[in-house]
């Protein structure tokens, strides 16, 4: 019962890792958009949108490593 759990979770954390540097590049092409780049050009920083997608990429990829990593 054990090992299947640790196993399980080690599969949860390679997807969570896959998912966080997704969730990052679509972040990327979402910054290089029209719209972002002129809301960046007047504000001076990332659109809201774009910065979700780059926190919840960065915690879901640290999350996944550490449930891979873990025992």
């Amino acid at each position: 019962m054990a090992k299947s759990s640790t196993f399980l979770m080690k599969i949860i954390g390679i997807a969570l890792a896959v998912l966080g540097i997704g969730l990052g590049i679509w972040g990327y092409q979402l910054s290089t958009s029209v719209g972002s780049q002129l809301t960046q050009a007047v504000t001076g920083s990332d659109t809201d949108k774009v910065m979700t997608f780059y926190i919840g990429g960065a915690v879901s990829f640290f999350v996944g490593i550490f449930l891979f990593k873990k025992n």
